[in-house]
């Protein structure tokens, strides 16, 4: 029962770990700065829309006892080979992008060269997978980062004395609706391997029963929801009393002008567990998607997932810090996200699963206006 407890929480922040990367810290503070309070009702719907997405992919996901590769093979021959693809690369993308923050924290708290913090990093990442109990040992790797972002965060949100009163306001009366910004939400929370992540950690962990997938996908995504919160009011703060933001790292302008230079160093801390907890995640799900496809990736998972974070950190090493490619990652898990949810949806009315009307309905709902705001961007 005990062990039980400890996957169902450690699949929840698995997911939100994986969530909350360097890209979320960032997005989350140039969003604040463009819409001000008013990015708390895009904070509000994009909540609303991953709870519909996440709720239905863990429980068809639980109820079918296939990981979502598998279900798309037998829905159409070969789709699954197709979305493990695009889970992969969008994984692969972001992780060179997960890289460079966990180097860029190491750097910022020790002064240590990034690229040799992105180094370190990665071999910790290893070490988790390599470990005898490696499931146990990522679960506790996610709880107790989870816990000190959170908790750091929260100390640098207090201390920027957010408008909370006007935001609240404005998370339901916006004076502006951007879409854009809600897509990508959306697709940086549970968008491509991010919401599969819990998911397949649960199946691993033999855990099927609707009641207790249910609550841990809600727990997943709340807690990655109060971290956008907090996240949100500690830039308001800042941005509000006239703080003028770096434009090439909003988000440490962010601790060090509410906080000092001790806030400086916090971001560090934040941004490096942030990015190492997201490597870990992204390297699990992204292999998880392969696992089941030929016996080879089955016997050699953790082989794969070595050299999955070895490209990750040598692409990072050799480029550099990949801005472009962490935002247009985060565009392509915005549209993976409606393709994925779809073939889900469909192989849980094609199998006739125990499936509640209204959660298949929701979840529908969120395939056609992810849909829509995503080619209203492009458009755009």
């Amino acid at each position: 029962m005990r062990s039980s407890r400890s996957a169902l929480l450690g699949a929840a922040f698995l997911m939100a770990t994986s969530a909350i990367g360097p890209g979320f810290i960032t997005q989350t503070t140039v969003f604040t700065q463009q819409l001000l309070t008013s990015f708390g009702f895009v904070i509000l719907i994009s909540i609303l829309l991953d709870i519909a997405a996440q709720l239905n992919i863990w429980r068809i996901v639980a109820v079918t006892q296939y990981r979502a590769q598998d279900l798309a093979n037998q829905l159409v021959p070969g789709m699954g080979y197709v979305l493990a693809a695009l889970i992969v690369l969008g994984g692969l993308a972001f992780n060179i992008g997960n890289v460079a923050g966990a180097g860029l924290g190491i750097n910022v708290v020790y002064g240590t060269n990034v690229v040799a913090g992105a180094i370190i990093s990665a071999l910790i990442s290893l070490f988790i997978f390599w470990y005898k109990e490696a499931g146990v040992a990522m679960d506790w790797f996610a709880k107790i980062l989870g816990f000190v972002m959170i908790g750091l965060t929260s100390y640098v949100a207090i201390s920027s004395h957010p408008p909370v009163g006007e935001a609240t306001y404005r998370s339901f009366v916006p004076e502006t609706i951007d879409t854009t910004a809600i897509l990508t939400l959306v697709g940086g929370t549970v968008g491509g391997y991010i919401s599969f992540a819990g998911a397949h950690r649960l199946l691993d962990a033999g855990i099927t029963h609707l009641p207790q997938v249910s609550r841990s996908s809600i727990s997943a995504i709340c807690l990655a929801a109060v971290m956008r919160v907090l996240l949100f009011l500690a830039a308001l703060g800042v941005v509000t009393a006239g703080g003028t933001l770096d434009p090439g790292n909003p988000a440490a302008s962010v601790f060090q002008m509410a906080a000092g230079d001790i806030g400086y160093k916090l971001f560090g801390v934040v941004l490096w567990s942030a990015a190492i907890t997201s490597v870990v995640g992204s390297a699990y799900t992204s292999v998880s998607f392969l696992r089941t496809l030929h016996p080879f990736f089955e016997k050699q998972h953790r082989s794969i997932t070595t050299v999955f974070i070895l490209i990750s950190t040598s692409v990072f090493g050799f480029v550099g810090r990949p801005v472009k490619l962490l935002i247009i990652a985060g565009a392509i898990n915005g549209f993976i996200l409606p393709v994925a949810l779809a073939m889900l949806l469909w192989a849980a009315r094609k199998k006739k699963i125990n499936h509640p009307f209204w959660l298949y309905i929701a979840g529908w709902l969120v395939v056609i206006v992810m849909s829509i705001m995503g080619i209203r961007t492009i458009l755009q």
